[in-house]
């Protein structure tokens, strides 16, 4: 399957794994890499710019196939070196990188004289434009379905995916509550040139996360998400569990008058205790409502081949059918 992704890209597959935290380690990035489609270290995971080079030198002796590296420029309660970061990205030679966040526009610069490639992600077309006028190569388009932070608007990708199409000139992926062929297809067909998984990825055999994490998606549906922080504008949607009961609870009675301190405990450092340890009620994690769609736990090559062949298979079949 050809698309501007794959072609900007240069990857087999148009379909991207998303940067998650305490999830994009070079296996992840690499086991995706090697299925054709676009594996992403997520670079704030590690510590250190040091210790991010290390992750992709670690990730380069895994796969020879393309990847990138995740930058997420969000308020936290500690501002990351991002220049010694980008330094690291660049020293490793890597040419593709998904930003997150924040505009990634002072940044720029730099990485398009080392040239890389960037791909933004955004839950707006207002964001998506602007992303593509201070020069960005592509967009990675985000639904209100989404895991992690899917903006303020609340807009669905039935309704973003077409507008997106509409203003964009360059390409754009579908992402948020994706995770199957018959939504890459839905992808396509709505304006999208390939499409962006998060949450889906997680429930696979080389995610490199504790089994709990991945028996949590299978046996979650697609109303066990929850959405937090809504009262201090940086929304996020995790899986519902005890920690996320307390949140919901402490944002309920406090409202507007809500602030991070209150939450902290529950959302600041939790990742570890979770996605490595498997202690699921630790803190709240991001996770989509694609969960409700998933149902095993398939390797990296079988769930992307299956996508894809499966989307290939409805487009000439299945859709083919009703235009004739």
């Amino acid at each position: 399957m050809k698309t501007r992704i794959t072609e900007l890209f240069e990857i087999e597959h148009p379909v991207i794994q998303g940067g998650m935290h305490f999830v994009g380690f070079a296996e992840m990035a690499a086991a995706v890499s090697n299925a054709g489609g676009l594996g992403i270290i997520t670079g704030l995971t590690q510590r250190t710019p040091e210790d991010l080079a290390k992750e992709i030198a670690r990730c380069r002796e895994m796969t020879d196939k393309p990847f990138g590296v995740n930058l997420t420029f969000l308020p936290g309660f500690a501002a990351p070196d991002y220049p010694g970061y980008i330094k690291a990205i660049i020293e490793g030679g890597v040419k593709i990188v998904e930003t997150a966040g924040r505009s990634p526009e002072a940044y720029l610069p730099a990485m398009k004289e080392a040239g890389i490639k960037v791909i933004h992600k955004c839950t707006s077309v207002r964001h998506s434009l602007k992303a593509e006028r201070i020069g960005c190569d592509a967009v990675s388009v985000d639904g209100f379905e989404c895991g992690g932070h899917p903006g303020e608007d609340d807009i669905p990708n039935m309704i973003l995916l077409p507008r997106a199409a509409e203003e964009l000139k360059v390409p754009f992926v579908a992402s948020g509550g994706i995770g199957t062929a018959s939504q890459l297809a839905a992808a396509l067909a709505l304006g999208a040139d390939g499409i962006n998984m998060g949450t889906r990825f997680i429930a696979t055999k080389e995610a490199p996360v504790h089994q709990n994490v991945k028996d949590a998606l299978i046996a979650a549906s697609e109303l066990d998400t929850r959405l937090v922080m809504r009262p201090l504008r940086n929304t996020e949607r995790v899986l519902n569990n005890a920690a996320v009961e307390k949140i919901v609870a402490i944002e309920k009675e406090k409202g507007d008058a809500t602030t991070i301190e209150d939450i902290a405990e529950y959302v600041g450092g939790v990742y570890p205790k979770i996605m490595s340890e498997g202690t699921m009620d630790a803190g709240a994690w991001s996770c989509g409502m694609v969960a409700g769609l998933i149902h095993d736990i398939p390797t990296c090559k079988e769930l992307v081949e299956g996508i894809v062949h499966g989307a290939e298979d409805i487009i000439r079949n299945r859709l083919a059918k009703f235009a004739s």
